[in-house]
């Protein structure tokens, strides 16, 4: 991880999978305007609420020594990353309590629930899939269990960051 860092650190698109440097296509207007929406929600609230930081643009989390995945946005609390040290200009390796993955066209859902297994793996408490194809948010925590909310539908997250709760909707607003 640390070698993929040296030389892909602020490289977009790629990412360190089981030692495996992997390549994705950009994602596209679409696939930036959800990711800006889910990031602009989780931001908003964790500060309103003083809860912690949100970051998003592919933000690299080493999941392992052999595995650097980025985030479409993710919610890091204060209690893990105290609010007066700076961030790692690289790569966090402490594990984000949300993490928030947007559906690509091009992605297969075997390699999206990959990339969540390994997410929960590591110690992300949540991972939320957005689907633009079918405006829906996935929502996975460990264990067998994943619910899957409606467009019509509000996304909460009630063991991570109480009071959150966002029309789905407006994750998928141009």
């Amino acid at each position: 991880a640390d070698e993929f860092l040296e030389r892909h650190g602020d490289e977009p698109g790629v990412e360190l999978v089981r030692g495996v440097v992997v390549r994705f296509p950009m994602g596209g207007p679409e696939h930036g305007s959800v990711c800006i929406n889910a990031g602009t929600e989780l931001k908003n609230f964790a500060r309103a609420n003083k809860l912690g930081r949100v970051m998003g643009n592919d933000t690299a989390i080493r999941l392992s020594a052999d595995t650097v995945r980025g985030a479409d946005a993710c919610f890091l609390s204060y209690a893990k990353w105290p609010a007066d040290r700076k961030l790692p200009k690289v790569v966090l390796d402490v594990m984000p309590e949300v993490v928030v993955e947007v559906r690509s066209p091009s992605a297969l859902w075997t390699e999206v629930f990959a990339k969540v297994g390994e997410y929960l793996a590591a110690g992300v408490a949540v991972v939320v899939v957005l689907d633009p194809a079918t405006e829906t948010a996935t929502v996975l925590r460990p264990g067998p269990t994943q619910e899957t909310v409606a467009k019509d539908g509000t996304l909460e997250l009630p063991d991570v960051l109480p009071g959150f709760a966002v029309p789905v909707a407006r994750f998928f607003e141009e």
